[in-house]
């Protein structure tokens, strides 16, 4: 406990630090408060009574923060910007163009972001209306008019707008990665809720549920924690340099390859991606057509969380997107480049592409038993909830590894800011 807590008193006993962690909890505060502001002309008490009716509404609210079952004007929180994240990563691919300028270093990144917080307002345009038509649908939003309409859209629009635009913020003036940090705190800013409406509904025959539950909720905080922090340590090696009088090189040191490269990300999307046939299959419930009708109902079925239709899918994008994103933050080629000019080397491996290869081979091995890790943890609470019978513990292993992951690498951070003053400090 003292490692978690010793990097976050250091820090908030340095001023630069205690801003930067002042701020972050501003910008948590003002998206508490926009949680909370609704948008009108909406049910709100039958609004919540069918989001604690419906299992998949109440798994989808946990990740808005709360702010779906307000119908805030974030109702729509950041799944518009993920998915616009998604979708340039996945376009990079495709275009060569995306391709070169993500290889152009830093300047290449911010082009791409741009065009990602552009791809997000339409995204998010559609998807208001998709909420609006679901809601008119469960009658739980009258029949608008089309300036009450329009308002409507560009209200929740303008909501996902300005979430995305207080992750940026986070990220270049606080802690963390804003996007993460947000949703990790729409998930604890739920918990209370959760833990509220499962002490009311305890019976005799569920407190052993329970406990069971909050053992292998322990274990998988345990498991994600030795993930996280587990390193393949690949030895380099400098070779000896002489110029002039000195002697330059011949120490030995090592790249560190994590399990879990990717961290918290690969959860984020493909919770982004899972949920998406349930939604369609809420909206397509309430269409005449007896055959999309039919489709609907096989979709709201199949995809519910604690189905195992839902869990093999969901295991399944959290293990490529873990392959996907880990090839994204991490090129073999690039960091053998690097070795060879720093005149290191691999002991027994060839400087250049058999390095690269080499490296390639260990990062791929080692990131499966991560992403299948993480795919099993992300699916097991899931099955424990159904089998407990505990409804209202829809949070599953999903939160657990969001804020379990958060935590860490907030922690991370804390300690590299400090380390980094006090080096800077030594040099001064």
């Amino acid at each position: 406990m003292n490692k978690i807590l010793d990097p976050l008193v250091n820090a908030w006993k340095t001023p630069e630090l205690r801003r930067k962690i002042l701020f972050t909890a501003a910008i948590f505060l003002i998206f508490r408060l926009f949680a909370h502001i609704p948008v009108p002309g909406v049910d709100l008490p039958a609004l919540r009574a069918l989001f604690a009716q419906n299992q998949f509404l109440g798994l989808l609210d946990i990740f808005s923060g709360g702010t779906l079952a307000n119908f805030s004007v974030m109702a729509l929180g950041l799944n518009p910007y993920i998915n616009a994240t998604i979708i340039m990563q996945l376009l990079q691919m495709v275009f060569p163009q995306l391709e070169a300028l993500a290889k152009e270093g830093e300047s290449g990144r911010m082009k791409i972001n741009q065009y990602s917080r552009m791809l997000t307002v339409p995204l998010a345009a559609l998807q208001a209306l998709g909420t609006f038509a679901l809601l008119r649908n469960q009658q739980i939003i009258g029949v608008p008019s089309p300036l009450t309409l329009v308002t409507l859209i560009l209200t929740l629009t303008a909501g996902t707008v300005l979430l995305m635009w207080l992750g940026e913020l986070i990220t270049e003036y606080g802690i963390g990665n804003g996007i993460s940090m947000l949703i990790f705190g729409g998930i604890v800013g739920r918990m209370p809720v959760i833990i509220g409406q499962t002490i009311s509904i305890i019976t005799g025959d569920q407190i052993v549920n329970i406990v069971a539950f909050a053992a292998v909720g322990f274990a998988v905080v345990a498991g994600i924690v030795l993930v996280n922090e587990a390193t393949r340590q690949i030895p380099i090696v400098y070779a000896r340099r002489v110029r002039g009088n000195k002697m330059y090189g011949g120490q030995s040191t090592f790249l560190p390859l994590r399990v879990n490269q990717a961290g918290v990300i690969p959860i984020i999307f493909a919770v982004s991606l899972v949920l998406i046939p349930s939604l369609l299959g809420q909206y397509l419930g309430q269409v005449p057509n007896p055959t999309l009708s039919r489709l609907a109902q096989a979709l709201s079925s199949s995809f519910q969380p604690t189905g195992p239709v839902y869990n093999l899918v969901y295991f399944l994008l959290v293990l490529g997107f873990t392959y996907f994103y880990t090839a994204i933050i991490f090129n073999p080629k690039k960091i053998a480049e690097e070795i060879q000019k720093h005149g290191g080397f691999i002991p027994g491996i060839r400087p250049g592409t058999p390095t690269a290869n080499y490296l390639n081979y260990i990062l791929t091995r080692i990131t499966l038993a991560g992403a299948v890790f993480l795919g099993l943890i992300a699916v097991l609470p899931s099955l424990v909830q159904g089998v407990s019978n505990v409804a209202t513990l829809t949070i599953g292993g999903t939160g657990i590894l969001i804020v379990v992951s958060v935590v860490l690498e907030t922690t991370r951070q804390f300690e590299t800011m400090l380390v980094t003053r006090n080096y800077d400090g030594f040099l001064k």
